[in-house]
């Protein structure tokens, strides 16, 4: 399960490990009780502890983070928030002003939970009836949601910051086929991927597309996009970045993003969109258990250095800060 924190799971019980700390694993490894004889410390989840609890919360409220930055003078993708008639007591939510957004933003708006993660339940629409559907579907099981306007998104970069400094940066490219002119977008999607992963892969494509665009022949030499969503669960793929003005640019953007909302372990979604970087979501729960089929490498390291940022050790002959990631 992608949702399952099992690579971090991994890491912290080698980390526990290597600096001779007692690990009590709970839960089926959501709840972890770390100890050294001196303190005790909890990890929840993909939550592992260092943040306050303000800024965990604004951080999960993807309403509240995009306000806070415009407040801060950071620029990121406006989202507003609607509340469920669960939550607000009325018999219906407020379709009046939703609608009025449909008209603000004639190109399009995505709907998605408030507090959701991994891009599920993000639904462009275009319509009211479309905005109607997917707001509805959202209040079924959430108690928000989020609408933004829909941004067509040049790129896309995720910084993973510690206390102000990035330990990963790496763009996420979308999956992508070229056309030969005999082979529909279903077959040319499938013939990009191991057998393994097809059926995985057929049912994100039934999520995207329609059947009639699935089984269209793509004409020779044309490119369509598997997902117009850049989260690595969607077949995404994670490219590294190096030191470089992009590199640069994306981290002094998610720098300036967690000193607004005074976080200090999350990952920043920066992205290009209407010409200019801008900050898309903060995540407080760190999850890097799909970039850790890339670079599980990567994942360890980071995992380390927000752990000796807790129990504020080293390893042995180490007087440094956090360990440096390889790019």
């Amino acid at each position: 399960m992608i949702n399952h924190p099992h690579r971090q799971r991994a890491a912290v019980t080698r980390y526990c490990k290597e600096r001779r700390i007692a690990l009590d694993v709970r839960e089926d490894g959501w709840l972890l009780v770390l100890g050294n004889g001196r303190e005790r410390h909890l990890i929840f989840g993909y939550d592992l502890g260092l943040n306050s609890a303000v800024a965990h919360r604004i951080a999960c409220d993807k309403a509240a983070t995009s306000a806070l930055l415009a407040a801060s003078g950071v620029p990121a993708v406006p989202h507003a928030l609607f509340l469920a008639p669960t939550v607000t007591g009325v018999s219906a939510p407020a379709w009046t002003t939703m609608l009025e957004l449909i008209e603000t933003h004639p190109t399009g708006l995505v709907v998605k939970p408030n507090e959701g993660t991994s891009g599920r339940a993000v639904t462009r629409v275009r319509t009211s009836a479309e905005l109607k559907d997917a707001l509805t579907q959202i209040f079924e099981t959430g108690a928000s949601a989020a609408i933004a306007p829909l941004l067509e998104i040049a790129d896309e970069v995720r910084v993973i910051m510690l206390d102000g400094a990035p330990l990963i940066v790496y763009r996420k490219l979308r999956p992508v086929v070229t056309g030969d002119g005999l082979h529909s977008l279903r077959d040319l999607a499938l013939q990009a991927v191991p057998v393994e992963q097809q059926s995985r892969l057929l049912r994100r494509l039934a999520v995207e597309f329609d059947a009639s665009t699935l089984q269209a022949i793509i004409p020779q030499g044309e490119q369509r996009l598997l997902s117009w969503r850049h989260n690595l669960e969607f077949g995404a793929q994670p490219v590294l970045l190096t030191e470089g003005p992009l590199r640069e640019t994306c981290t002094a953007l998610a720098r300036d993003a967690a000193r607004a909302v005074d976080i200090r372990y999350a990952s920043v979604d920066v992205v290009m969109a209407d010409g200019q970087w801008q900050v898309l979501e903060i995540n407080s729960g760190v999850k890097m258990e799909a970039l850790g089929e890339y670079a599980p490498e990567l994942v360890e390291e980071a995992t380390f250095a927000a752990l000796d940022a807790i129990f504020g050790c080293r390893p042995s002959g180490s007087t440094a800060g956090p360990p440096d990631i390889p790019q």
